[in-house]
């Protein structure tokens, strides 16, 4: 059996973390491969409404290993605490393994996120302050810290010294703050290992070994394609690959093995953090869309902040399902349409040359686009109850076959809820 990737095709927000614990019931493995706790999927169960930054979205299955592979920003805090809200709230506690080979988020990474951004004040890149850009930078350095070390007190201590030669230089000079002593972060270190040790091991042979056996996989990325730093709205970029190309590399597993790339796809579009939006809207029609979006209106996850709002991007998404290798999509969020007599849909882009291009472009071409919009007749009509295909409205079923065949992907799901039964397949 092959391994499905589920991932997003625009910037994040898509409906991931619903669909991945969908589909994670038919699964014996669900993976992490990249990121870290700057991003959260949201889902809701018969346990209740759960914010997952660290966990992958299959700890509410007891029958499946839930991994967080060599490719991911590991931050201990957070996994912990995440652990203990599912204890709290009477989830069965998961099977947890996480990669031997998986970098730790430090302290140091979030207090320079938190620097960096108060430094460039309203030139910043809207970032979650979680760490993530500096931990990649010491990651690709070769500066970083395995989740191995903190075996190893002694290395753990001489990896640190290493890295705080530099960083305690950019701290007293380039932001005016005071140095930090290595043995201090190693005892904070140490400390937040206790709670998670037990779970580590090599989950690189547990995982080629359940492909050989031929075991049902599913990776779960983070974000959406267009935050990826190589073929994203760069720099406006996380700083992994948010790629299911990536999937097989964080995960820990051969190159070929990805066999099914579902690609989620949200019916109008949403983003946090800053970057070029083309379709964004502002004042009472954003803050109407952004109320009624998902089960408690459209807020980031992480950070609690409003989302932007725009309305569905043809151009955008197309390109994000082409270098995801999309082999199918899953269309979120129908159901909060239902409000609009008719639903404007962007099919290009106007460029300040004032020529029109239906191909998504680089960033210094995207700040100053604008979407050339085609409107589509809307439902009036609630949709939440609908569980088949053949029962939506006319205007419903025109509107998910017009995204269908723009984007160029078979759309086999319809979400038209934030809970688990509220789908339809196709």
């Amino acid at each position: 059996m092959t391994v499905t990737a589920i991932v997003g095709a625009n910037w994040g927000d898509e409906g991931k973390g619903k669909m991945t614990d969908v589909l994670a019931a038919q699964s014996s493995y669900v993976v992490r491969f990249q990121g870290g706790s700057n991003a959260g999927h949201t889902i809701i169960n018969d346990f209740g409404k759960f914010s997952l930054h660290m966990l992958p979205s299959g700890v509410f299955y007891p029958n499946v290993t839930n991994i967080i592979g060599p490719g991911t920003a590991l931050d201990m805090e957070i996994l912990t605490k995440e652990l203990q809200e599912l204890k709290a709230r009477n989830v069965p506690e998961p099977q947890l393994k996480i990669s031997e080979r998986a970098q730790v988020v430090l302290p140091i990474h979030r207090l320079l996120d938190e620097l960096e951004e108060e430094r460039l004040g309203a030139k910043g890149f809207g970032s979650t302050r979680r760490g993530i850009a500096p931990f990649y930078a010491d990651k690709y350095a070769k500066l970083g810290v395995q989740v191995a070390d903190l075996f190893h007190p002694h290395r753990l201590r001489e990896r640190l010294q290493q890295l705080m030669v530099i960083k305690n230089v950019q701290l007293q000079h380039l932001y005016g703050t005071n140095p930090i002593n290595v043995d201090d972060m190693v005892a904070v270190l140490l400390e937040s290992f206790s709670f998670i040790n037990s779970y580590v091991e090599d989950t690189t042979m547990l995982l080629q070994q359940a492909y050989m056996k031929g075991e049902p996989i599913l990776v779960e990325g983070q974000l959406g394609a267009l935050r990826d730093p190589d073929h994203g709205i760069y720099p406006y970029s996380t700083s992994s690959s948010t790629l299911a190309g990536y999937a097989p590399v964080g995960a820990g597993l051969p190159p070929y093995a990805i066999g099914n790339v579902i690609t989620v796809v949200k019916a109008y579009s949403s983003c946090v953090g800053a970057g070029p939006f083309v379709t964004e809207l502002h004042g009472d029609e954003a803050d109407e869309l952004r109320r009624r979006g998902g089960d408690a209106g459209e807020y980031g996850a992480t950070t609690g902040r409003p989302r932007r709002m725009g309305w569905f991007d043809t151009v955008a998404t197309r390109y994000g399902c082409m270098i995801q290798g999309a082999t199918e999509a899953v269309l979120t969020n129908l159901d909060v349409l239902g409000y609009l007599d008719d639903i404007p849909v962007c099919v290009g882009y106007e460029l300040a040359d004032g020529i029109t291009i239906d191909q998504f472009p680089v960033t210094a071409e995207l700040q100053t686009a604008k979407p050339v919009l085609r409107t589509l007749k809307g439902w009036k009509c609630d949709l939440s109850h609908i569980r088949s295909f053949e029962e939506l409205p006319e205007a419903a079923q025109q509107y998910v076959q017009y995204i269908e065949s723009s984007i160029g992907v078979p759309i086999k799901t319809v979400s038209v809820g934030p809970r688990r039964d509220q789908v339809m397949t196709r």
